[in-house]
């Protein structure tokens, strides 16, 4: 072979690694640029994803804070009950009181009144007609004695 020969086989094998070395270069290159444009894309879904994620939980957190407050308004609303049932059985204990008082005063005023009889009959009668929610006095029906 001659010098020339050799000369021109190494050129173009010094070619061929050069040209070899550049498509893998270039593939190389493009490999990393799809795994930027990868990546870029996976930061975008999870800025994405941080975002709904965080609108979520301010949901939730506003969604507690209404049960809370509504949990708060039910104990406030049933001790308010619990209050005005005791209220109302005190009123009714001393309505009850006031009643056995009232005949008390109805059974003296009939052994002491000449006009009216022993038996007290009417005049209970009268008692558990107004205990039964009548609206009209004692004093303003006719026949009446007090």
């Amino acid at each position: 072979m001659s010098t020339t020969t050799i000369v021109v086989i190494v050129v173009v094998a010094l070619v061929v690694v050069a040209v070899i070395a550049l498509v893998g270069l270039t593939a190389r290159r493009k490999r990393l640029e799809g795994r930027r444009e990868e990546a870029g894309e996976l930061r975008q879904e999870a800025r994405s994803r941080t975002i709904q994620a965080e609108s979520a939980r301010s949901s939730a957190d506003e969604q507690a804070a209404r049960a809370k407050r509504a949990q708060a308004e039910a104990e406030e609303k049933t001790a308010q009950a619990k209050q005005d049932s005791v209220l109302a059985e005190q009123r009714r204990l001393e309505a009850e009181r006031e009643s056995e008082t009232a005949r008390a005063h109805h059974d003296q005023a009939r052994s002491v009144d000449p006009d009216v009889s022993d038996s007290g009959e009417e005049e209970a009668i009268e008692l558990d007609r107004n205990a039964d929610g009548s609206d009209v006095a004692e004093a303003d029906r006719p026949g009446s004695y007090r």
